[in-house]
């Protein structure tokens, strides 16, 4: 008997994150830099670590309520008023999760039913489509363009609502772009949304990531969107979290109770000491993540100017921590590119369409490493290029 004939359609239909594969192949060539994965390069504040610590050494290591320590909820709440002026109640409209990834999932397995259509722009972040095919809906890629400089526009948007749509996912900062999402063009989303009567899920992991002045504005704080738009954010980016797996849901209480059900027979709660550690963030990291956010602006303008300086195409990001350089030009598909650049030049990138059909023509690479990295990479990228 072929067992594997007793697996859910809905698990075969998903696909292991071409990320993680291109990460995987790393290995294999010796002496690669790895422009790959979304990880900061920094280690975990110290004093952030120490909190943690301190509350394993005081016997803290049993369960939390599902939605999380009411600390640590207290103190996201005080956070997104602070920054993007958003009010939410710690008791009944915060949920903490294990990092954002598990809270994009918990959101579109609340909302989402057989067949409803989730809007997703594209190129982007690649757990959207699994997680929608998982809770049985259908994903309705929306195009974003370079000449946009990768921002959803609302008439592009426009066109791809159906009677059957209820969900539109906003990715801004975007990952794998770094496009920002400008105020002039969310408030045109907004009337997009209320026209079409949409629910939204705004993934603002990036959100403290923002360079050249720009200033980050969360979705739910534009008029009469709070009430139908459930933010996610968490701790891997901006404080160097990765590994912490600490993420949040702020959203209204109607949505909020229902989530927490399916995270509570998903995981029970966010690990303790993770938690802990998130307090200590949130009260005491602003300055980690001013620093931090500094460094990897060094490292964007770096890259972007050598990249332009090969012959690149490549519009200006000004979020998160990747560049998305077009590599067109070269008549390459971006698999076979990122393949002949790990083995060629020893230098691993991701392939744009590995974040949707609409990336194709490009390649994501992740300046969340050192300066050191970053310039002994472009004289690779550089040598490797003149056979083209």
């Amino acid at each position: 008997m072929n067992y594997e004939d007793r697996v859910a359609k809905r698990a075969k239909s998903i696909e292991i994150s071409t990320i993680r594969y291109f990460f995987n192949m790393v290995k294999d060539v010796p002496g690669a830099i790895s422009l790959t994965i979304g990880e900061p390069d920094f280690i975990t504040p110290k004093h952030i670590v120490e909190a943690c610590v301190k509350s394993l050494n005081e016997g803290r290591t049993g369960y939390t309520v599902n939605p999380g320590l009411i600390e640590l909820r207290e103190e996201i709440a005080k956070y997104l008023k602070k920054r993007y002026n958003i009010s939410y109640k710690p008791d009944g409209e915060i949920l903490v999760t294990i990092g954002a990834t598990e809270a994009i999932y918990i959101a579109i397995n609340t909302l989402v039913e057989e067949g409803d259509e989730v809007l997703i722009p594209e190129p982007s972040f690649v757990a959207y489509d699994p997680c929608t095919k998982l809770a049985g809906g259908k994903s309705v890629f929306v195009p974003t363009y370079e000449e946009d400089n990768f921002i959803l526009k609302a008439e592009v948007l426009e066109k791809y609502i159906t009677n059957k749509s209820k969900v539109l996912i906003l990715p801004y900062p975007n990952n794998p772009t770094g496009a920002v999402l400008p105020y002039e063009d969310m408030i045109k989303i907004a009337d997009t949304v209320k026209k079409h009567d949409l629910i939204v899920i705004t993934d603002e992991i990036y959100s403290e990531l923002v360079y050249g002045g720009f200033k980050h504005t969360s979705f739910a704080s534009l008029p009469n969107m709070w009430e139908r738009t459930i933010t996610i954010n968490g701790f891997s980016k901006s404080y160097a979290m990765t590994g912490w797996r600490l993420g949040y849901i702020a959203a209204p209480e109607y949505f909020i109770k229902h989530m927490t059900k399916v995270h509570q027979y998903d995981v029970t709660a966010a690990s303790t000491q993770s938690q802990y550690a998130g307090i200590e963030a949130m009260k005491n990291g602003d300055s980690d993540i001013e620093h931090m956010k500094e460094e990897y602006d060094k490292r964007r303008k770096f890259l972007l100017r050598s990249l332009r300086d090969l012959g690149f195409s490549c519009f200006e990001p000004k979020g998160a921590f990747y560049i998305f350089p077009s590599i067109k030009k070269t008549g390459l598909t971006s698999t076979d590119f990122a393949k002949r650049l790990l083995y060629d030049a020893k230098v691993a990138v991701v392939p744009g369409n590995a974040f949707g059909e609409h990336g194709e023509g490009y390649i994501r690479m992740a300046y969340a490493t050192s300066m050191d990295n970053l310039k002994e990479s472009v004289k690779r990228i550089e040598k490797f290029m003149k056979q083209f």
